[in-house]
């Protein structure tokens, strides 16, 4: 990606005052031909930068001369790789990009813009819940994560009263729309969901973390341990082919094609319970045939059920009969 040299460039030139190809090349991972090559192509484009010839010179830009990416305020730098940081996990390039541009900001935004980016993760695969909005609280944690200060969490479990807790914020996760918080309590590591948090402050005390703590680390540990819960049991079911595109999105991860079978598709299907198996494909009725015994006995269960329920009345006789 040229563009984010050419800011990683520009920001450079501004954190330094001046700078050589050949330093420019080394920070940026590029050769030297490339680095000439990028800060050519700024001056051809018409920005203020010139090139200063002999012992001690370099590349500047003319008259101390600053883009607008240059007026960066530590909290605007923070916003920049919130805003950047979770991409970096779904896009290498994005990765290499926000690696430079830490590298071009001023000395004293690095820590803040480093944490930031750090702070957040988004894990693209769905669990089923539809996509929400952007909770109000993500700005508040994410504050915390970053300076690292205790939140006092109010927090309620389904079907249970709130309950108040203070905790070390460790990192956010937005997981397909859905928002987790990922901190360190009395008993461990928790994962919060934001939608079950109803208030976070900030407690201005210090908090702390695993010294070898990496987010996406921990994350893949939370995504490990849910799959687990939620695979305990498989089923084989046979899906018409022309159908299979839709079952497997209705399904995600949790479908798994084995193998085609004339013109429909043998998949495997997971779930903690047969119960739960059964209760994700009942609504394909006969469009789906299910292999598993256990499964089968509950989708007679809740068909039996269904029409009990729903089969219309036998209209009356004529009278007399």
């Amino acid at each position: 990606m040229r563009a984010d040299r050419l800011v990683a460039t520009l920001l450079l030139m501004q954190a330094r005052g001046r700078i050589t190809a050949a330093e420019l090349a080394e920070e940026l991972e590029v050769s030297l031909v490339t680095a000439r090559r990028d800060l050519g192509a700024l001056s051809a484009a018409g920005v203020p930068v010139y090139p200063q010839p002999g012992r001690g010179g370099g590349w500047s830009l003319v008259g101390g001369a600053r883009t607008d990416l240059s007026g960066l305020t530590s909290a605007e730098a923070q916003a920049l790789f919130l805003i950047a940081g979770p991409a970096a996990s779904v896009a290498p390039q994005v990765k290499s990009a926000l690696r430079k541009l830490v590298r071009a900001l001023p000395q004293t935004f690095r820590a803040d813009a480093e944490a930031a980016a750090e702070a957040t993760i988004i894990d693209t695969s769905a669990w089923g819940e539809d996509v929400k909005e952007r909770p109000g609280l993500v700005a508040t944690l994410h504050t915390a994560v970053v300076k690292q200060l205790r939140v006092r969490l109010t927090y309620q479990k389904r079907g249970q009263a709130p309950d108040g807790r203070v905790v070390d914020p460790w990192g956010l996760v937005d997981k397909d729309g859905t928002w987790y918080f990922i901190a360190g309590t009395r008993d461990g590591r928790r994962t919060f969901r934001l939608d079950r948090i109803l208030g976070a402050t900030l407690t201005g005390t210090p908090s702390t973390r695993p010294p070898d703590f990496e987010l996406a680390g921990e994350w893949d540990e939370v995504v490990t341990a849910v799959e687990r819960r939620r695979s305990a049991t498989a089923a084989i079911i046979l899906v018409p082919t022309r159908f299979l595109d839709v079952f497997r999105h209705q399904h995600g991860r949790h479908c798994t094609v084995v193998e085609e079978v004339g013109d429909q598709t043998k998949v495997e299907l997971t779930a903690p319970r047969p119960l739960d198996i059964a209760r994700n494909v009942a609504g394909w009725g006969a469009l789906v045939t299910v292999e598993s015994p256990e499964v089968r006995d509950h989708l007679a269960r809740i068909g039996e059920e269904l029409v009990s329920r729903y089969r219309p009345a036998s209209p009356a006789g004529p009278a007399g009969t």
